[in-house]
């Protein structure tokens, strides 16, 4: 049985860790308004960014740029496993990096060849030690203070020089999409070559096909915006995991405060029984010796 001196330390212990965990909450509450705002905001533009560039690729009979026509072949995938540099955010980082191992195990039974590129030090750490070997880079230099265009930006462009240098056919990145605080949803996305629909330009029943012209032609207005469009879409990957991981964390957060709480309480009636019994010890000791005389 722990002495009285025991179980003061460790509740003395536990509640410096309860300060801890509630400072982190609220700093981390603090922080996803701000980031679920940004998250909120960038939305719309990337949603409208790939309904306008399916419309266009939709509308060209065959060819285009090769970030939309691909390199004809499936060989070769590049999963982008977009992850945080920190832990203590819950399930957070497990879960992006539990999807990943799925989808590169689901190739790799295909017999396809995978490259892992890590957006994030978690996903690296998670994966190296499967798959050191498919790691081919590791992008940690992100989001310090809030996230950036360039920095989505220079991600957009490793990634299109890696493709334009022929290292792999379809990219496909894993992020989480914020949902609220204590949900975020899992989501693969394929960032190369750009998905178009298989009807874009189907006929409403009982209605008119809108006729669009673009000058230039479709071929230059693609080359130009896909590279882009990819910018765009690792900006905002960038964005809904910042907010996730906020959320994840104040929730974590608030359920290791809560713990902590607990763990106090059941120390203190602990404390308090083994003082209890250690004081009745002495008085019946006391009881004995004046009764022995």
């Amino acid at each position: 049985m722990p002495s009285l001196k025991d179980l003061r330390v460790r509740i003395a212990s536990v509640q410096s860790t309860k300060k801890i965990t509630s400072a982190m909450k609220m700093v981390a509450a603090s922080k996803l308004r701000r980031a679920q705002e940004a998250a909120e905001a960038a939305r719309p533009y990337a949603e409208r960014m790939e309904r306008m560039l399916s419309n266009l690729a939709g509308s060209m009979s065959a060819g285009g740029p090769p970030m939309l026509a691909g390199t004809g072949k499936q060989d070769t995938h590049l999963v982008v496993v977009m992850t945080a540099n920190r832990g203590l955010c819950g399930g957070f980082n497990s879960n992006i990096v539990r999807n990943a191992r799925g989808l590169i195990r689901e190739l790799l039974d295909q017999g396809k060849k995978v490259k892992i590129l890590c957006v994030g030090r978690k996903g690296a750490e998670n994966l190296r030690r499967d798959y050191r070997s498919l790691i081919v880079d590791t992008v940690t230099d992100f989001g310090r203070k809030r996230v950036a265009f360039s920095e989505a930006d220079g991600i957009a462009t490793k990634i299109t020089d890696m493709f334009i240098a022929g290292e792999f056919d379809v990219a496909t990145m894993v992020y989480a999409r914020f949902k609220s605080a204590i949900s975020q949803i899992v989501t693969r996305q394929q960032i190369v070559p750009f998905p178009v629909p298989a009807k874009t330009a189907a006929t409403p029943t009982g209605g008119a096909v809108a006729v669009y012209n673009y000058e230039p032609s479709d071929t230059e207005i693609l080359t130009g915006l896909l590279p882009r469009n990819l910018a765009i879409q690792m900006f905002r990957a960038l964005l809904e995991n910042a907010a996730s991981e906020q959320g994840a964390k104040m929730t974590a957060m608030d359920n290791a405060t809560r713990n902590a709480s607990d763990m106090i309480s059941a120390l203190t009636m602990k404390y308090n029984r083994t003082r209890q019994a250690q004081i009745t010890k002495e008085l019946i000791e006391i009881i004995s010796g004046a009764e022995a005389l």
